[in-house]
């Protein structure tokens, strides 16, 4: 479904990202591991059409997307999740998940958005609770949700997210990691970014470890959780 080869992106005159490729399957898990600064934000970026990588190509379904706009991205069916959450705080939960359908409204596919609507509120039934509430009063779980509702009230094809466990309560994110689990078995391909590896192999398919924008280590999700290179870095063994 999503093929990036030999990718390389900078935000500078130093490069992020230095000849990297990874291939995500259609209706599986992809994740992405690596410490702090090691590129994986870059790489969401990259995907999501928020910074032109330098050089080399990303195609999505056999088409090249790596110089098109974020919009137009949205529009092929990748949405990105972002790292932080960044819930429009003084917006109502109803209005957050609103925004996320935008493009659905204006083109009148309003069946389209009450599907979407329906099965957002079934995914995460405290955001129905919360629906009048200004997203910005909400807990970091609940804001967490609101994000990852919004970016399925488009219709997304490839979910993206980036650490979506950052500074959520242990039980918050196993919560969350199990919505995750259900969205893969509904048909939707996801693509995880994450420093807590541990829970994320647990629920990918197949990984990628970055180390200084290059790809170090990849494999079968399994495979890596046995790896005792990937355990002494990453799984504290």
């Amino acid at each position: 479904m999503l093929e990036i080869a030999n990718l390389f992106a900078s935000y500078g005159t130093n490069d992020v990202l230095r000849d990297t490729s990874m291939q995500i399957p259609a209706r599986q898990i992809g994740c992405l591991l690596g410490a702090n600064g090691a590129g994986k934000t870059t790489v969401m970026r990259s995907l999501s059409g928020l910074l032109r990588p330098l050089r080399g190509s990303i195609r999505f379904e056999g088409e090249p997307i790596e110089s098109l706009p974020a919009d137009r991205i949205v529009d092929r069916g990748i949405v990105l999740v972002p790292e932080g959450r960044r819930v429009f705080a003084p917006l109502s939960v109803s209005e957050n998940l609103e925004m996320g359908g935008y493009k659905l409204l204006k083109r009148r596919r309003h069946a389209e958005f009450r599907r979407n609507l329906d099965f957002v509120l079934d995914l995460f039934p405290r955001l129905a609770e919360r629906a009048r509430q200004p997203a910005g009063t909400l807990s970091g779980g609940e804001q967490q949700m609101v994000a990852i509702g919004r970016a399925l009230m488009s219709s997304p094809r490839l979910l993206m997210l980036d650490e979506p466990s950052m500074g959520l309560a242990p039980l918050v994110v196993k919560d969350i990691f199990v919505s995750l689990r259900r969205l893969k078995q509904e048909g939707l391909t996801l693509f995880i970014a994450e420093q807590n590896a541990r829970l994320t192999l647990s629920a990918a398919d197949y990984g990628y470890v970055l180390q200084e924008g290059r790809v170090a280590y990849s494999g079968p999700a399994q495979a890596l959780r046995d790896d005792t290179r990937v355990q002494a870095a990453y799984l504290g063994a």
